[in-house]
C-alpha cells in the first residue's frame, strides 16, 4: 500500500460528545425554543438512534441528518402538517414566524412514541435511497414547512445556525461575524478526543503517505488538526469546502448540479491527486456507509481497499455487517490493526 486515507469524524476524532451532541442539542433547541414543544425528560434523539440514521446511508452531512431527525419527529408528534416554507431575510424573522405559527398548533400536540416504528421507518428510507432525500420521499412535503434547514445561516437556516453556535461556541462570532442567538457557552468541539493514538499514526507515517478526506468544513477540520497537533502526519487534507468548490466549478462549466461530497469518490481522488504518486495502491478508512461507497467508487480509478472502522459504535457487530454490505473489504475495531495493512 502506498497511501492511507482517513475520514476524520468517527475515525481520527471521537465526535460522540461534539457533533453527535450538537445533533441532539440542536433537535432539542429547535423543538423546544423554536416550536414551543414542552420540555422533555431525556434526549429527543439518542446516540443509538443517531447511529441508526447514519446506518441507512446518505447522512454524511450532520446538518442534513439533523433536519431528517426533525422531520421524522414532527411526523409522529401530532403537530399538523405545514407544507410550504416561507423565505425570510433574517434569522430573527424566521424564528418569529415559526413561534407564531406553532403557537396555534401547540395545544394539539399529542406526542406518540417514536421508538415504536423508527427502525421500520428507516428501513423504508434506506430502500428509498437514504439520506434527507429518502426521508422526504417517505414523508412527502407534509412537515417540510416546519424545518428550516437550508440556505444561509444568517437568514433562515435555523438548523445550521443552532448547530454551528453549539459546535463552535466562542469561535462562532469571529468566524461567521454574527452574534450568537441560541448559545453562548463553550464550543462542543472542545469535547472531542483522539481515536487513533499518535504512536500508531507515527508508525503508519513511516511506511506510507497519508491523507484525510473529510466531510467537515475546512475551518472545523483545522480546529481538530491544530488542537491535536495532527497536521504533520498528513500530506493532504480535503474537506467539504473543496467538494463545494468543485460542485460550483462543474455548475459554472456545464450548468449541471453534481454532488462531490461522499459517497462520491471526489475527496479520496483529490487527496491522491495532491499527494502525487503515480498509480498508487490506496486504503481508505471510514466509519459510515457513505465512506465505504466512496471507497468502492474510487476503485473504478485505482486499486483501493475499503476499511470499515467500527470502534465508535455500541453495537459493533451490527455496524460491521452494515459496513460490509456497503462495500467494506474488511472491518477493524483496534487502530493497531492498520499496521498490518501497510507492513
Amino acid at each position: 500500500m502506498d497511501v492511507l486515507i482517513f475520514d476524520m469524524d468517527g475515525v481520527l476524532i471521537d465526535v460522540s460528545r461534539s457533533y453527535r451532541k450538537a445533533i441532539q442539542r440542536t433537535v432539542q433547541i429547535y423543538l423546544e425554543k423554536c416550536l414551543g414543544f414542552p420540555r422533555r425528560k431525556g434526549e429527543w434523539i439518542t446516540n443509538e438512534e443517531i447511529s441508526l440514521f447514519k446506518s441507512v446511508g446518505g447522512f454524511n452531512n450532520d446538518w442534513d441528518l439533523t433536519s431528517g431527525v426533525l422531520l421524522y419527529l414532527l411526523s409522529v408528534s401530532g403537530i399538523p402538517p405545514l407544507r410550504k416554507l416561507k423565505r425570510f431575510s433574517s434569522i430573527e424573522e424566521t424564528l418569529s414566524y415559526l413561534r407564531a405559527k406553532s403557537s396555534l398548533s401547540r395545544s394539539q400536540l399529542a406526542f406518540r412514541t417514536k421508538r415504536r416504528h423508527l427502525r421500520s421507518f428507516l428501513e423504508k428510507v434506506k430502500k428509498s435511497g437514504g439520506g434527507l432525500r429518502g426521508i422526504r420521499r417517505i414523508l412527502g412535503d407534509s412537515w417540510q414547512g416546519w424545518v428550516y434547514g437550508a440556505g444561509e445561516l444568517e437568514k433562515d437556516n435555523l438548523v445550521k445556525r443552532i448547530f454551528q453556535e453549539l459546535y463552535l461556541g466562542k469561535q462562532f462570532a469571529p468566524y461567521y461575524h454574527l452574534h450568537p442567538v441560541f448559545y453562548r457557552g463553550k464550543g462542543l468541539y472542545q469535547q472531542e478526543r483522539l481515536m487513533i493514538p499518535k504512536e500508531v499514526l507515527s508508525s503508519l507515517r513511516r511506511k506510507v503517505r497519508m491523507g484525510i478526506a473529510s466531510g467537515r468544513p475546512r475551518f472545523e477540520a483545522e480546529l481538530a488538526l491544530k488542537r491535536f497537533h495532527l497536521r504533520r502526519y498528513f500530506d493532504s487534507v480535503v474537506t467539504l469546502d473543496d467538494c463545494t468548490d468543485e460542485e460550483n466549478r462543474i455548475f459554472r462549466s456545464t450548468g449541471k448540479r453534481r454532488k462531490c461530497s461522499k459517497p462520491s469518490a471526489y475527496s479520496i481522488l483529490k487527496v491522491l491527486e495532491e499527494i502525487g504518486i503515480s498509480n498508487p495502491r490506496c486504503g481508505y478508512v471510514g466509519d459510515v456507509l457513505d465512506d465505504m461507497e466512496a471507497a468502492q467508487a474510487a476503485k473504478r480509478n485505482l486499486p483501493t481497499i475499503a476499511v470499515g472502522f467500527s470502534r465508535g459504535y455500541a453495537d459493533r457487530d451490527s455496524m460491521r455487517d452494515s459496513l460490509i454490505k456497503a462495500g467494506a473489504d474488511l472491518v477493524i475495531e483496534n487502530p493497531k490493526e492498520l499496521l498490518s495493512l501497510v507492513s
